[in-house]
């Protein structure tokens, strides 16, 4: 993991069998699959639930700042612990995670690359206790916008081409055969991509184990489709879980500076009076 552009922001899964239990580590995990948790995890893991603790469950947002204080003070979460984020299919919303902390200024924060299937598969201890911390005292920073793309700026960015827009969802999604995975509900009223947008999907930059693939076979798959870090980058998806996966392969493993995520995604575009949508491979 030392030829990324920063190794670390990665910890491997006999990093966190060590680490697990030290009073300044706090290990989350954060999945799809919302009951897999429940199913067993890493011994001393703390599980949050994307639907209804990473979010505004009103508005269609991400956690408000207060509501975010208040998460990481009842995980035992202060300013200084390391968090480490892992969940299921390859660390979508561990990912998703890792951006709202970054966004609200925590400072060490870390992947466990590989997520919840390669200590599954390397056959880990699991555990069903829950476990309990004391009660911390979080205050976040102001929010740093900078990594996030809203609808107007990416319109603007598809009109002016001033930024690379990549569309990380599967090619069925992205040619508009379908308009969601599979038994996946939040959706939209039609299929196809923001026009311009590269159809670059999330799984390209993961191995078979769920590990991120090396930094020189990252540069080449993202560098093949023009995407090098010489240009602004808006990332986005159906809901922006997978598009933070690549936003996090983009900014952190390669270290391209200005990369964001388009979080409302298509379900935002894709219901959007008169919005532009263009069908079919594209570019």
């Amino acid at each position: 993991m030392s030829d990324y552009a920063n190794p670390g922001v990665l910890v491997s899964t006999q990093w966190v069998e060590e680490h697990k239990h030290d009073p300044n580590v706090r290990v989350v995990e954060v999945d799809v699959d919302t009951a897999a948790y429940g199913h067993g995890h890493i011994p001393g893991a703390l599980g949050w639930n994307w639907q209804s603790q990473l979010c505004d469950t009103v508005r269609r947002d991400i956690i408000p700042k207060k509501e975010f204080e208040n998460l990481m003070s009842a995980s035992g979460i202060g300013q200084d612990t390391t968090v480490v984020l892992y969940g299921d299919n390859n660390n979508w919303f561990a990912a998703w995670a890792f951006w709202q902390l970054k966004i609200y200024g925590h400072q060490s924060l870390k992947l466990m690359n590989g997520g919840r299937k390669k200590w599954l598969a390397e056959g880990r201890e699991l555990t069903k206790e829950v476990p309990k911390y004391p009660r911390a005292n979080y205050r976040a920073s102001a929010p740093d916008f900078s990594l996030r793309a809203m609808m107007q700026p990416v319109y603007k960015a598809m009109e002016n081409r001033s930024a690379v827009l990549i569309d990380v969802r599967s090619p069925a999604e992205f040619t508009g055969e379908i308009l969601a995975p599979p038994g996946l509900p939040e959706t939209c009223q039609r299929g196809g991509h923001i026009p311009g947008a590269k159809g670059i999907p999330w799984s390209v930059a993961c191995n078979e184990d769920g590990t991120f693939k090396s930094a020189d076979e990252l540069k080449k798959i993202y560098g093949d489709k023009g995407v090098n870090g010489d240009q602004p980058v808006i990332a986005y998806c159906r809901i922006g879980e997978r598009s933070s996966l690549t936003w996090f392969v983009l900014k952190y493993l390669l270290g391209y500076q200005d990369v964001r995520n388009y979080d409302g995604s298509w379900t935002e575009w894709g219901n959007l009076v008169g919005a532009p949508v263009e069908r079919g491979a594209g570019s």
